[in-house]
């Protein structure tokens, strides 16, 4: 099917000579008033190829015919051309303002007329193929990105498993712990929350809270590697065995190296940290390598203080349980090490929370 041509004007010979110019490559329609138009655009619209239209008509000028079609949002997909005895400049330009294709004067030449039709026409096909593209385009990649959206969070679900797993390993290996990974896990995000929200410069974003909240199963991951009779012991360590217990440390990121590959990378670097720091002091006094202040990843900080609280909340084989109120003066006061003050101000910040999730972990 070709093409339609919509020729606007009032009277029957400019009507007649358009499409005697135009008849051999476009199918005509007709309007003698801009009523009439609109009812044709209307019932056309997608067959339409442009718009020729006078301006002085009855019933409806071709000002308010352009008014509509502007509103109707007709003009992005079909071209207009004013073809008016108008001189005046301020006439042009005000049809220019309804986002017309072109102004041609009456008397104009045939020639001229179709070679102008042609061009809008070629150029507003091509504009209209190239925006379906792109919007196709646009579509598919909408598609592909929902997709790694999906994948991406298919294999968050798939690390946090992961952590999961090796973290109940150590559950299982050291009888003491109980449900002390899961209570680190929440400590550690109640923690890491409150920093978000109180220190932005540590770039802590929600994607990254559950991210060092699941790493942080596996702050103990090297006690693994710990023989019973240190890691069981049920009373204080000697000297020496508690150098040997310090090194859980350093084979717990043995342990991390040799999987690596079998998760996120990111993932795989906030474990680390995690696991080799989180014995780390913000003094210096810490192991395995005696870090200082904010070289001590946020990562590390954070679990640090979630584990330090729960170790002194929890019954432990060589201890009974400190208070909570104990437990949070001794944080504070540096009985356990020195933590950074910044989340020292977030843990007092947080303090009720940490309080609850302990009562609701016994």
């Amino acid at each position: 099917m070709r093409d339609k041509v919509l020729i606007v004007d009032d009277v029957e010979l400019n009507r007649d000579i358009l499409e005697l110019i135009l008849k051999d490559e476009y199918d005509i329609l007709k309007a003698e008033n801009g009523k009439k138009a609109i009812e044709l655009i209307r019932e056309h619209e997608e067959e339409i190829a442009v718009i020729l239209l006078d301006l002085v008509m009855p019933e409806l000028d071709g000002f308010e015919v352009l008014r509509e079609i502007k509103a109707n949002y007709w003009t992005d997909q079909i071209p207009v051309l004013i073809i008016s005895s108008e001189n005046s400049s301020d006439v042009e330009e005000k049809c220019y303002d309804y986002d017309i294709s072109d102004f041609i004067r009456k008397p104009f030449d045939g020639k001229v007329v179709k070679k102008r039709i042609q061009n809008i026409v070629h150029l507003f096909a091509y504009k209209n193929c190239l925006e379906l593209k792109i919007q196709e385009q646009t579509e598919a990649l909408r598609s592909q990105y929902k997709l790694v959206e999906q994948q991406k969070e298919k294999l968050r679900e798939n690390n946090a498993k992961i952590l999961d797993v090796l973290g109940t390993v150590v559950e299982y290996r050291n009888l003491e712990s109980g449900e002390h990974i899961n209570r680190v896990k929440g400590f550690t995000k109640i923690l890491a929350q409150q920093v978000m929200e109180d220190y932005p410069e540590y770039g802590l974003t929600s994607d990254m809270v559950e991210m060092i909240t699941n790493a942080a199963a596996l702050h103990d991951i090297g006690k693994i590697a710990i023989p019973d009779h240190i890691l069981l012991k049920p009373g204080r360590l000697t000297s020496e065995e508690f150098e040997e217990m310090k090194e859980h440390t350093i084979r717990g990121c043995d342990i991390l190296g040799s999987i690596e590959g079998a998760w996120d990378d990111e993932y795989g670097k906030v474990s680390y940290e995690i696991c080799r720091h989180h014995h780390e002091r913000y003094d210096g006094k810490g192991y395995p390598d005696g870090l200082v202040g904010d070289d001590i990843s946020i990562e590390a900080q954070l679990v640090s203080v979630a584990d330090v609280y729960d170790a002194l909340v929890s019954d432990r084989v060589y201890k009974k349980a400190f208070s909570k109120d104990e437990a949070y003066d001794m944080i504070r006061n540096g009985e356990c090490g020195t933590f950074s003050p910044r989340l020292m101000d977030s843990f007092e910040r947080a303090r009720e929370a940490f309080e609850k999730l302990a009562d609701e972990r016994k």
